[in-house]
């Protein structure tokens, strides 16, 4: 049969674009359908929008700390509209720059909602296409709790597009996107809570990361307010709301935003006239080649529920464009030893195995930990401590995981991921010079260790 297309992918995010254009690359016939903005959650209301408002959380520090090097400054004013303006111009031009990807790479745009007719067939405003393999890359979408009144709370999409900045937020939920909030608002000048039902948010983190930020956190005024939940939210004559918590108390706010997790978009896909099956969470179940229950659908990222990270989709959507189309350049993604970073104020930067998870795999670990405040803190009156923290194997001195807590987190611990994913050793970074004077360098100064 001959098909109008050899890959029909629907939803055009990170994971999205990469497998098309290079799946038009290997000279496949290619389109893509894309109902809302090109690039994604990532680049429209996730990652780069959120790094962007983080940046400018803190100046408020930067303000601060320039006294001790000499400096005054008149009084300082903030206009969140102006940031949002900025923010919203900067998407505008990705969104372009995604548009002439696909465009020049030779990739047919269909801007609309694609829907499954069959396994080969997609209908989009109105059009039918077929296409020999259908990837679906739709992403996820924000949840927030069915209790009364959540109709007035926000999620993470509308949190970019405020008029203006809450002067009291509420943010609930315990994970990194919540975190990351929590530090932009209370950065930016609003009176902020973090609301979490557990013990300690975080959690999959290495549990020293997670106590640290806590302290962290703390030192900075953010009111932290853990073994918490609302039941309920009621909207107030002057605008204002009053939450309710499960244990009785009375929180009054200007906004709720929650953070308490993603589910799969799958939303009118047509997935029903298909063979696809979904696993109990409700994600796309896959097998190690993305592919489906129905052996013509594929599907990567996010709405797979694995690792949900851009980087991650994006080596996802480029093995099935190898696989499919340039089978002799396959290789399979390695899940293991994947870096991530945390935005917070200040930043966690993680890679590889938690001391619990070295523990719990039956390692027998030594752990180094550092703990240090920044040189450029020793002008200041901030009193903020920077954490790094390596797990050996002490039967085989191999490196299993690294984590920091400080400022560019992120930068640092992306070189020494390298390191980790080419099997260093204990002894090769007690052998590699530092870089002087850097915070770096106390991940090659640790000589003793604090457990084993």
């Amino acid at each position: 049969m001959a098909y109008d297309f050899d890959l029909y992918v629907i939803g055009a995010g990170s994971g999205g674009v990469r497998s098309a254009r290079f799946a038009a690359g290997f000279g496949a016939k290619v389109a893509v359908a894309e109902s809302r903005y090109l690039g994604g959650t990532c680049v429209n209301v996730g990652c780069v929008p959120k790094k962007l408002l983080v940046y400018g959380a803190h100046f408020a520090e930067d303000f601060e700390q320039s006294a001790g090097f000499g400096w005054t400054l008149g009084k300082a004013d903030f206009d969140w509209a102006t940031l949002i303006a900025n923010k919203d111009r900067e998407i505008n031009r990705l969104n372009g720059i995604y548009r002439n990807l696909l465009v020049n790479s030779g990739v047919t745009l269909h801007e609309g909602h694609a829907r499954l007719i069959d396994p080969h067939q997609v209908e989009i405003n109105g059009q039918r296409y077929t296409a020999r393999h259908i990837l679906i890359a739709t992403g996820g979408w924000p949840q927030i709790p069915d209790i009364p009144g959540r109709e007035h709370a926000i999620s993470s999409n509308e949190a970019f597009f405020l008029k203006e900045l809450p002067k009291r937020i509420l943010v609930v939920g315990g994970g990194y996107i919540a975190v990351e909030f929590a530090g932009i608002f209370h950065g930016l000048g609003a009176d902020t809570k973090l609301l979490y039902r557990g013990e300690l948010f975080l959690r999959g983190f290495d549990g020293a990361v997670r106590k640290h930020l806590q302290e962290e956190l703390t030192k900075r005024g953010l009111d932290l307010q853990f073994n918490a939940d609302i039941e309920r939210i009621e909207k107030q004559a002057d605008g204002s709301l009053k939450v309710t918590l499960k244990d009785g108390r009375e929180l009054a706010t200007d906004c709720v935003f929650y953070a308490t997790g993603r589910r799969p978009m799958l939303d009118n896909l047509g997935l029903e006239n298909t063979g696809v099956k979904l696993d109990k969470r409700g994600f796309i179940e896959v097998d190690e080649q993305y592919q489906s229950a129905e052996p013509s659908i594929l599907a990567i990222g996010d709405v797979i529920g694995r690792v949900q990270l851009t980087p991650v989709a994006l080596a996802e959507g480029m093995a099935v464009a190898r696989r499919l189309f340039k089978p002799e350049q396959y290789r399979p993604v390695d899940y293991n030893m994947i870096p991530t970073a945390v935005f917070s104020l200040p930043n966690i930067g993680t890679v590889g195995l938690t001391e619990e998870q070295a523990r719990e795999a039956g390692h027998k670990v030594q752990i180094f930990e550092s703990r240090f405040r920044p040189m450029k803190l020793t002008l200041t009156e901030c009193q903020e401590r920077t954490l790094m923290k390596l797990v050996v194997d002490a039967d085989t001195d191999k490196v299993l995981g690294c984590h920091m807590v400080g400022p560019d987190a992120g930068e640092i611990v992306q070189g020494l991921a390298i390191a980790l994913k080419a099997g260093a050793t204990k002894r090769d970074f007690d052998e590699t010079i530092g870089v002087h004077p850097t915070a770096a360098e106390e991940f090659v100064t640790m000589r003793t260790p604090v457990a084993g």
